[in-house]
């Protein structure tokens, strides 16, 4: 029990330093971005009076560690800013763009653990056969397809038709889910690297696992094959996978950038994509506190998880 406590204080520190951090190198490089929210307002041609009258209602004619310091002092209390260009408090936003990358997150995770897992123990049940050897060379074609460009290729084959799937989410605002024909391709690519990842680090565990002193034991005693692999093997074999879960989770939720700006879905992504170009600091510190912070969290929750999977092995923090 101590060891686990003190597993989550070293998490829990190391979580807040990493997010302070964030914070503080998303402020600076947005500060480092030529022009601000004064001038993208002013308009295509605009008279300096009206950027400095703009600039001076927006508090921007404060130094920098000034304005810093106040968001800073307001996050403590739970305000995470104001909107620069809408006026619009942040949470707004991120409660706006939070439905639409949750569900695809969840729709991707949810085919993502049966499909990953699945591959990974038929390829190292059938280690070196034609199955292990077909699942691995189409799990390694596919992950080396980057995002964009299979996105590209689906929309072509699938959705440039006449009957096809919609290309993109224009048209359907966040009702994702009431047009689930919308959700189709952007989960696809979603899946796509996330599968390859876990199935073959799964089969990688579980053939590890499998080689084993324990489990070479638990065959000596007469164990039956299935329950060698599903209650001796899989525990062990699960500990890598688990984190890689976490991690893929953690790159679904904190706004998968490529994918919903190719299928215009108007999730986190899009909200930070927007809030750079308009150089909107207080929405792009927001957005980076909320990542931080369920980077922490998932990583932690993962790192419990194989704490218990394979208590004797220790976790890595």
């Amino acid at each position: 029990m101590s060891g686990l406590c003190s597993l989550v204080a070293r998490r829990l520190l190391l979580g807040a330093v990493q997010t302070m951090a964030v914070v503080l190198l998303v402020f600076a490089l947005t500060e480092a971005l030529p022009g601000d929210a004064a001038v993208a307002l002013a308009g295509d041609q605009p008279d300096p009076a009206r950027i400095a009258a703009i600039r001076e209602a927006m508090h921007l004619d404060r130094p920098a560690h000034e304005r810093l310091a106040d968001w800073a002092t307001g996050l403590f209390h739970g305000d995470l800013g104001t909107s620069l260009t809408s006026g619009r408090p942040v949470g707004g936003y991120l409660a706006e763009g939070f439905g639409p990358t949750l569900l695809l997150a969840t729709l991707t995770v949810a085919l993502l653990v049966p499909i990953g897992f699945g591959l990974g123990m038929l390829a190292a049940r059938h280690e070196g056969r034609p199955a292990d050897r077909l699942i691995s060379s189409v799990t390694l074609a596919v992950y080396a397809v980057p995002e964009f460009a299979l996105g590209m290729l689906l929309v072509t084959v699938l959705a440039l038709r006449p009957g096809g799937l919609p290309p993109t989410a224009v048209g359907y605002g966040t009702d994702l889910l009431g047009h689930p024909a919308v959700l189709v391709l952007p989960v696809l690519v979603l899946l796509s690297r996330p599968v390859c990842s876990l199935s073959r680090l799964v089969r990688a565990g579980l053939i590890d696992a499998l080689a084993s002193p324990y489990v070479a034991q638990a065959r000596r005693y007469g164990v039956s094959g299935a329950r060698v692999h599903c209650a001796h093997a899989l525990p062990g074999a699960l500990v890598p996978a688990v984190q890689q879960l976490a991690r893929t989770l953690d790159w679904l939720l904190c706004g998968v950038v490529v994918v919903e700006a190719l299928f215009v879905i108007p999730g986190l992504g899009t909200v930070l994509l927007n809030a750079v170009a308009e150089r909107d600091v207080p929405v792009v510190q927001g957005l980076a506190v909320v990542f931080g912070v369920l980077t922490v969290v998932l990583n932690l929750g993962a790192d419990l998880v194989a704490h218990r999977l394979a208590p004797r092995a220790g976790v890595a923090a």
